[in-house]
Formats: C-alpha cells, sequence, structure tokens
C-alpha cells in the first residue's frame, strides 16, 4: 500500500492524539508527535498536519472561530463523526492499537488502573470492566490536558491530587460520560464536595456554596478551604469549553440535594 495512503489505525491514533492535546501544541515539535510518528512510520509533521485536519472538524473550535485546515481533512470528518456517535468504542479501541504498536498489549499498559478487577470476573464481563477503567483513564487525560493539568480553582499541579471531575456523573448519562465539555479538572477536596452537591458553579463558571456547605461558616477548615474559593470562577480551559447546559443539571439535580 502506499504510504500516503492512512489506514484505519492511523487515522484513529491521530485522533486519539487531537482529543488528548490542546490546539497550541499540534505541531511538529511536540514530543507526542514525533512518538505517534515513530510508531506509525509517518514524519512528524505529517501527523501535525493530521491533527489540524482533524482540528478542523471540531465544533468547539469552530464556535471560537478557529477552523483548522479543512484541505484534507474529508477523511477526518468521516473518522470524527464516527467517534462522536461512539466515543467509548473508538477511544478503546484507538487505546488497544497505540499499546500494540508500543510493543506492549492494553493490559499491561493499563495495568495499575485494571489491577483491582475482581479475579472471578470473566469473558465479556471482564473485557466491559476493562473497557470502562481504559476509558475512564483517557478521559482524565483529556480533561487534566484541558486544564493545563492544574486544577481549575487553586492551580494545584500535583498529578496525584487532580481528578477529572464529570458534572454529569458517569452513571448518570452514557452519551456524555466521556464527552470532555463534561469534565472539569479539580483537586480531590473540591472534587470531593462538587460530587457531594456542596458546592457547584454558575452559567458563567463562578463557584457557588450549598446550604449545607454555608451551616459551616466560622469553622477553620472553611475559612482556609472554601471561604478562598466562593465566587471564583473557574480558568478557561484550553480546547473544550465546559457546556452549560451541564452545570445546570448538576444545579438541578445534584446541588444542595
Amino acid at each position: 500500500m502506499a504510504r500516503d495512503i492512512w489506514t484505519h489505525d492511523e487515522m484513529i491514533l491521530v485522533l486519539n492524539l487531537y482529543l488528548k492535546l490542546p490546539f497550541g501544541k499540534m505541531d511538529r515539535r511536540n514530543p507526542d508527535v514525533i512518538h505517534l510518528a515513530n510508531i506509525i512510520g509517518r514524519t512528524p509533521n505529517a501527523v501535525a498536519l493530521r491533527l489540524v485536519n482533524y482540528a478542523s472538524c471540531d465544533p468547539q473550535l469552530k464556535q471560537r472561530g478557529i477552523s483548522g485546515m479543512a484541505h484534507g481533512g474529508k477523511k477526518c470528518g468521516e473518522f470524527w463523526n464516527e467517534y462522536m456517535s461512539d466515543r467509548e468504542r473508538l477511544l478503546f479501541e484507538s487505546e488497544r492499537i497505540l499499546a500494540q504498536r508500543e510493543g506492549t498489549t492494553i493490559e499491561k499498559k493499563y495495568g495499575q488502573e485494571i489491577r483491582d478487577i475482581p479475579q472471578g470476573i470473566t469473558g465479556e464481563t471482564k473485557v466491559r470492566e476493562v473497557k470502562t477503567r481504559v476509558n475512564q483513564n483517557v478521559f482524565r487525560q483529556i480533561v487534566l490536558s484541558n486544564f493545563d493539568n492544574r486544577c481549575a480553582l487553586t492551580g494545584i499541579d500535583l498529578p496525584d491530587l487532580l481528578v477529572a471531575s464529570h458534572i454529569i456523573p458517569w452513571s448518570r448519562n452514557e452519551l456524555e460520560r466521556l464527552n470532555p465539555e463534561n469534565g472539569i479538572c479539580l483537586s480531590s477536596l473540591y472534587d470531593k464536595a462538587f460530587d457531594k452537591g456542596l458546592i457547584s458553579f454558575t452559567d458563567d463558571q463562578r463557584v457557588i456554596f450549598s446550604a449545607r456547605l454555608k451551616e459551616n461558616v466560622g469553622k477553620e477548615y472553611y475559612t482556609k478551604y472554601f471561604e478562598p474559593v466562593e465566587n471564583v470562577t473557574l480558568v478557561t480551559p484550553r480546547k473544550y469549553h465546559i457546556n452549560p447546559t451541564f452545570l445546570e443539571w448538576h444545579r438541578d439535580c445534584i446541588f444542595n440535594q
């Protein structure tokens, strides 16, 4: 096959990388671009061009007036539409192929994430559990990258303290569970407060406190950890903007419940 014809595997591997990279880092000098180019036998420039092709398909960027490069992007549009219609399948499949190209297996690459799956689980049940763990990890990579690997409230940049917080929880909306517009990078304390409905965000992304949380005004931990973030606005993400409809859902269904 001629090397100018991109294969199915190559196309979804570049799409996988596109989802993980901020728009401003899609150039041929990026180490992640170079790594992918090496394992698929392409030049970094060729991979970078495909990334910009995918940018022309991204509705988030179009809304911000960023057009990417449409020339040569028809094929990218087909894969983009496939991804949008089935994020779970495409993310997992691209991670499986990526692991294979890197000379390993998805089970070994994500050994830490899947190590606590009960050994008694086998067959399709185990496959589904592995797929869920892998996709949750990829979602985390995408969301953290979208916020420069920093808590969107405090700027904390220690990876072990950062969580890709779902606005609509994973279990409550299958269609949006892997949508980066449904994720905020928060440090562990604020992730838990958000998950439990103690805090939420307005449509313009200001922090609001629940009545339950405000019952603790005057306590040392409240003064130290919560007062400084009240009414603070989340930092602007690099590529995927938070969907205000998801924030509204959180305020209606989780906040102050």
